[in-house]
């Protein structure tokens, strides 16, 4: 996908060198944005593999979003995606879901005067078994959609900012807006944090399927898929190797600015790994750089179709949804900077 290795040439030939709370350093761009056309296809990335396991992981992620669930004990049956930030039980101190599906509404005693609340017994409003009281976001906006189409407030937030100042990993992708044109149901999402090798293809496949999904449930069509991205980062390694690229970031640039034709990317790639110290035991792979510049040197292959069963977001399955015509570059490995 063309605008997926527009972004990737953006963040490395533009951005700075930052370091970060992962011990793991990066190349980072502010406000990147990018938007998909659903109509030409599904925008799952053709330039390494993401099918098989990847694919699986994306799936059952985003029924688990859609489950509201705040554990992920049926979900590590699948993926081991989230695993690292649960404790033994399977218990996340932040969930996507949680918050699309059941964020909390303030209880009375925390209302200021004057402030609208809906009550318990309002339909988009459920009583948890403890008292609690917390409102679905994700229905809401179906519902609208289908009385108020041209609603301009079909919004779901995913940030809690109280939550979000003691999380262990607070949402990177916190919160999206739905928009109708026409017959289109267009989607933007907005991202704090992004980690262009690893996550955000599994974003841009996650939210397409969003929008299918809610499409189809509404009687609209998919139509464009928006992303922005405030800090937008490539890892680029620890220790001597990310302090390497804070000394030669500017080299670095220099030669991207060069290039005139895709496999002169694997050119840089061949310089940046005969002058870069290398990653330091167990640390394969958390220098994205590379890899990157292999993806920005292959050309994007056709785009698959997605076909998804006609199904509420209650009932979406791992079975309903069916990928068709993929095909990919090989795969390329990256490491997670936890």
């Amino acid at each position: 996908m063309r605008q997926y290795l527009d972004l990737v040439d953006a963040v490395l030939s533009g951005g700075t060198y930052k370091p970060n709370r992962t011990g793991v350093d990066t190349i980072s761009s502010f406000s990147q944005h990018y938007e998909v056309d659903l109509e030409e296809g599904y925008p799952l990335l053709t330039t390494k593999k993401m099918d098989g396991y990847r694919w699986n992981s994306m799936i059952h992620e985003v029924c688990w979003y859609l489950s509201g669930e705040e554990h992920i004990r049926n979900l590590r049956e699948e993926t081991k995606i989230w695993d690292a930030w649960a404790d033994e039980e399977g218990r996340l101190d932040t969930a996507y879901g949680r918050f699309w599906r059941r964020f909390p509404v303030p209880e009375e005693p925390a209302q200021l005067e004057g402030e609208s609340w809906p009550d318990d017994a309002h339909q988009w409003v459920t009583v948890e078994d403890d008292g609690r009281r917390t409102f679905d976001q994700l229905q809401y906006v179906i519902d609208t959609l289908a009385d108020s189409p041209n609603s301009r407030r079909l919004v779901v937030n995913a940030w809690h900012p109280a939550n979000a100042a003691v999380s262990t990993l607070p949402p990177c992708h916190y919160t999206f807006v739905f928009n109708v044109q026409g017959d289109r149901l267009n989607c933007h999402l907005t991202q704090r944090s992004a980690d262009i090798a690893l996550g955000v293809p599994f974003n841009i496949a996650a939210y397409a399927l969003l929008t299918k999904v809610v499409a189809q449930q509404t009687g609209f069509e998919p139509g464009t898929f928006a992303h922005t991205l405030v800090d937008a980062h490539a890892y680029c390694g620890r220790g001597e190797r990310g302090e390497w690229y804070g000394e030669n970031l500017e080299a670095l640039q220099r030669r991207l600015a060069d290039v005139t034709a895709r496999e002169e990317y694997l050119e840089v790639k061949d310089w940046l790994e005969s002058e870069a110290p290398p990653e330091a035991e167990g640390d394969d792979r958390l220098d994205h750089v590379p890899g990157l510049l292999e993806q920005l040197s292959r050309e994007p292959l056709e785009r698959p179709t997605l076909e998804v069963a006609d199904v509420t977001i209650d009932d979406l399955a791992y079975e309903d949804v069916d990928l068709r015509g993929y095909d990919s570059h090989d795969g390329i490995r990256f490491s997670v900077a936890e």
